[in-house]
């Protein structure tokens, strides 16, 4: 049985590394281009890579693609700037594909 206490994780798919929380949750509705992505607020346990221009389906973005720090398999990106107003609170927001993550302690 599982201890209703321990904090709801997120973990790399790959290798268990955790790498975020379920309280951290900013959205559930993204999507990227392997299928369904979650927008967490934090994140931890991953390495960012270099900030690029990149064109998503919600306009152009500065991004950082994000790695687990243990394995380093790809698990999303960081938005790093939006250039449309109404995207900005994205911003310094992170997004996990769900196919690269696994749920531990629900």
């Amino acid at each position: 049985m599982a201890d209703v206490s321990a904090p709801r994780i997120y973990s790399c798919h790959n290798c268990r590394n955790h790498v975020a929380r379920h309280e951290d949750i900013f959205s559930k509705n993204f999507q990227a281009s392997h299928g369904r992505a979650f927008l967490f607020s934090h994140a931890m346990n991953i390495v960012e890579g270099p900030k690029e221009n990149r064109n998503l389906i919600t306009g152009l973005h500065v991004v950082a693609d994000i790695f687990c720090k243990n394995c380093g398999m790809a698990l999303g990106w960081k938005y790093e700037k939006a250039y449309e107003e109404s995207q900005k609170y994205k911003e310094g927001k992170f997004i996990l594909e769900k196919f690269k993550i696994t749920k531990e302690n629900f």
